[in-house]
């Protein structure tokens, strides 16, 4: 972990903790983060798992939290000291008192987006853009049940062939999906394929199979087009769009209305990830115990041929 990701850690934290109203521990990720490159290997995997996981400290003895980072409770205790502390417990502390003040609420959340509205000139923008962000998550999920995401979910794991699809920025939400999914399990499909148009990579997809088409307003002729043509194959179509109205939801078997407004001149696609990420998370939770082996494998052989950067 360099100093840029140090950095981009202990950033996450100290702007986490001032929405919540809460920094007694900041300046404890301020020393992990001075001392980080002085710290043996062993402890900077401690240390690394508490800037990436500040909120478990608090609530985790000794042993615990070095199950958690994969090394040794005494590990813990040595870079606690190396830092400053006399042991796990006095580092631990100023976490503690960080739970014991309570979480986010509604009222912290305004005096924060207020404090950087007032940081600067692009402070503005800044606190405009975060609002706006977890204003859609909020609307969006406030309408979708757990029913409608099992039901989805379910349609999805019993399917022959999975579709999805994306064109515009919607591309690459719909391949992201398809790729992680593609990790444990081989029937998804992203499209429109290289060279292919959405009709033709549809040609012979028919009742068995499940179409996930993604467009917001304006909404792009290609992808409407599709789901008409899917439909009267007798395709199921997930449809993922930010209005009711929208021709996706209309008729579709499982219809989810994501809010995409933003002060930017792009529609926002935050809440559009999220809700693929959920949607993905059930298929897998009610899918075979295999397809977990599979996503394990998957990873391990990534580990085997050197393709992830080892600590």
């Amino acid at each position: 972990m360099g100093k840029e990701n140090v950095g981009q850690a202990k950033q996450t934290f100290v702007s986490s903790s001032i929405m919540n109203g809460t920094n007694f521990s900041s300046k404890v990720v301020d020393r992990i983060a001075d001392e980080f490159d002085g710290l043996s290997p062993e402890a900077q995997k401690a240390a690394r798992y508490v800037l990436e996981n500040p909120h478990c400290v608090g609530v985790s003895t000794v042993r615990e939290i070095a199950d958690l980072a994969g090394v040794k409770p005494n590990t813990f205790v040595r870079m606690a000291r190396q830092i400053g502390f006399e042991g796990y417990d006095d580092f631990r502390e100023p976490f503690r008192e960080d739970v014991r003040q309570g979480v986010t609420s509604f009222p912290d959340r305004a005096r924060w987006l207020q404090s950087i509205n007032q940081s600067g000139a692009l402070g503005g923008v800044y606190a405009d853009m975060v609002n706006a962000a977890i204003r859609n998550i909020e609307e969006s999920f406030a309408q979708i049940s757990v029913e409608d995401l099992t039901a989805a979910a379910q349609t999805i794991w019993k399917a022959r062939q999975v579709f999805t699809l994306g064109v515009g920025v919607n591309n690459a939400n719909a391949r992201n999906f398809t790729l992680l999914a593609s990790t444990g399990m081989t029937q998804f499909h992203a499209i429109p394929r290289a060279g292919s148009t959405p009709v033709d990579d549809l040609a012979w997809a028919n009742s068995e199979d499940v179409l996930i088409a993604i467009t917001c307003k304006p909404y792009r002729r290609e992808v409407v087009e599709a789901v008409e043509v899917a439909r009267e194959q007798g395709v199921k179509i997930v449809g993922i769009s930010d209005s009711p109205a929208s021709p996706l939801i209309l008729g579709s078997e499982h219809g989810f209305v994501v809010a995409a407004d933003t002060p930017q001149f792009f529609p926002s696609s935050v809440s559009t990830i999220a809700l693929l990420e959920i949607l993905l998370s059930f298929v897998i939770a009610i899918s075979s115990p295999e397809i977990i082996e599979r996503v394990e494998k998957f990873h391990q052989r990534r580990h085997d041929l050197g393709i992830y950067q080892s600590e």
